[in-house]
């Protein structure tokens, strides 16, 4: 986790969670630490099954089935959402935190309309008449770009993109200090996606709260996040301002192995360069550094011993590269 002075609106200190299942445990979560701060967009980045979701569901504290936090904490403007009642924690959701989920039809209830669904949610946290919640709704309405007459829709008669525009609203209806929003343009062709991006840093700098934005996409949240945490079988293996990924080198070959595969569109000839393997099990992880067996440049060390995490130039990184400095300053002249 970086140093910062500032007091965090989220901070997970060593959080593990496992799955239990009837073939072992699966270590979806393996000690994360990281902190978000006021104002600040910061994203959680990796490939499917890395642990980016069941974070967002354990910071809402909405684990469910055979999913339980093992060890660390969670807390949300310094308060231990693990150690909340039942009624503290109605309460501080949506009106201190929200989310975005990664389904807009799933997340909206079907035979309510839109205005309903805004009105209910500010109803069950504040005490204001009916009427002045539904001048707030028609309000949210106009901020995420949705005509008001949509108020009466409801969410199969809404497109893809509106839909989501609808989650939003609700997410932000109460003004929370923290949004999580996971995967929110998944699914949405890309042009909605460009228009759903614009719109929340719109929202965002007018209303000032801080969001987690959770991907597997790079070259998106590299135009909205300040900062990103890379993660990889359950592991932040990388956490870095979103300025220091311009350059290729000086990151975690997991880092660099999803630059490459972004495609280069200014590029005479457009090559994709993918990550060999595919992710571990994580019931039966790998040794040493869980990306061992899928890493370019693993050293005879990575097999067999965890890397600590370790500061440069700015960056947290696990790898043992960087702990050598002649065999990373080799691999960074082959790459250049």
């Amino acid at each position: 986790m970086l140093e910062n002075n500032k007091t965090p609106v989220l901070e997970l200190n060593q959080v593990s969670i496992v799955y239990e299942t009837s073939n072992g445990d699966v270590q979806a979560v393996n000690k994360v630490s990281f902190a978000i701060y006021e104002n600040e967009i910061m994203a959680l980045v990796g490939e499917s099954g890395s642990g980016k979701s069941t974070i967002a569901y354990a910071v809402m504290r909405l684990l469910r089935g055979s999913a339980y936090l093992t060890e660390g904490t969670v807390k949300i403007l310094g308060r231990d959402i693990y150690e909340m009642n039942k009624k503290d924690l109605r309460t501080f959701r949506w009106s201190q935190v929200s989310m975005v989920f990664q389904s807009a039809m799933s997340a909206l209830n079907p035979v309510m309309n839109v205005e309903q669904q805004i009105v209910d949610t500010i109803l069950s946290h504040e005490k204001i008449t009916r009427k002045e919640a539904s001048m707030r709704a028609a309000s949210l309405l106009d901020l995420v770009s949705i005509d008001r007459k949509h108020l009466r829709s409801y969410p199969h008669e809404l497109s893809g993109g509106m839909r989501q525009r609808v989650v939003i609203a609700i997410a932000i209806a109460l003004k929370p200090q923290l949004v999580i929003m996971d995967e929110p343009t998944t699914a949405l062709d890309v042009v909605v996606q460009r228009s759903i991006l614009d719109q929340i840093q719109e929202i965002q700098r007018k209303q000032h709260f801080s969001i987690l934005f959770i991907s597997h996409d790079f070259s998106l949240v590299q135009e909205l996040a300040s900062r990103i945490a890379i993660m990889y079988a359950g592991r932040i293996v990388e956490e870095t301002t979103t300025a220091s990924l311009e350059v290729l080198d000086g990151h975690h070959p997991y880092t660099q192995g999803l630059l490459r595969a972004i495609p280069k569109l200014t590029a005479d000839e457009i090559v994709i360069e993918g990550i060999p393997g595919s992710p571990p099990n994580l019931i039966t992880l790998p040794t040493g550094c869980a990306f061992h067996p899928r890493c370019p440049v693993a050293l005879e060390t990575c097999k067999s011993v965890k890397p600590l995490t370790l500061e440069h130039n700015g960056a947290l990184i696990e790898c043992h590269l960087f702990d050598r400095e002649e065999e990373n300053a080799k691999w960074q002249k082959e790459i250049r």
